[in-house]
């Protein structure tokens, strides 16, 4: 009977040191490490940004085959001002983001389009065809830096499917972003604006087409697995 006695102690003992033991084993939850929210949005921020940058470098950098371009490439590219104040020939105002989204094949001049403005005009539509399948990606855009009245016969033809986009701006706020070669006129010029609103490439004043087109069909073969045609939500 007393051996039964003072075991009873050494049971309840090992018990009180079992519980003891799970106890402590058990670790406190994880808390998240500050700034790892911070750390994911970059992360997501850089993947999304990766294919625009791996195309420009293989454009600007990496050139499997010797080359050179006919147009200027504008390093480092200029963004498309945000207050830009561009308008409607009606007066209406147009938010310079929607422009955003395609490639923008653009002509700069006077609204009353002298006969070098009409060939720019005439060269902007042959090239955007000459793209072929691709065609779709570029649009075309007319940029008028006065309040000159625009030839009928000139309106007319800008709304030949697609229509050119025709928009109003003033030259000195234009000037902050794009610029013609020295010496040189804007109406002279064709410039070439990414889907991401960044101005970068001119042609020569008195751009020769057939050269100019190797370079367009360059951009878009090197942008093509991130551009699509339509401008995207």
């Amino acid at each position: 009977m007393s051996g039964s006695k003072s075991s009873a102690p050494d049971a309840t003992d090992k018990l009180t040191e079992a519980v003891a033991l799970t106890v402590h084993a058990v670790e406190p939850p994880s808390l998240p490490k500050p700034g790892r929210g911070r750390i994911t949005l970059l992360l997501v921020l850089l993947a999304c940004a990766a294919p625009v940058i791996v195309s420009y470098f293989l454009y600007y950098v990496v050139r499997p085959e010797p080359r050179s371009n006919y147009a200027t490439l504008i390093q480092p590219t200029r963004s498309m001002p945000e207050a830009l104040p561009l308008k409607t020939l009606q007066g209406e105002p147009v938010a310079s983001k929607s422009l955003k989204g395609q490639w923008l094949l653009t002509v700069v001049s006077s609204g009353a389009c002298d006969a070098q403005c009409e060939t720019r005009l005439y060269q902007q539509r042959q090239l955007r065809e000459m793209m072929g399948r691709e065609r779709d990606r570029v649009e075309k855009l007319w940029l008028i830096t006065d309040d000159a009245a625009v030839p009928p016969a000139v309106l007319a033809a800008m709304q030949a499917q697609p229509p050119v986009t025709v928009l109003r701006v003033p030259a000195a706020d234009l000037q902050a972003w794009l610029s013609a070669g020295e010496g040189k006129a804007f109406h002279e010029h064709l410039f070439v604006i990414d889907p991401m609103g960044e101005w970068m490439m001119r042609t020569p004043a008195q751009p020769d087409p057939i050269r100019f087109k190797k370079d367009l069909e360059r951009l878009l073969k090197a942008s093509a697995f991130w551009d699509r045609a339509g401008r995207q939500p």
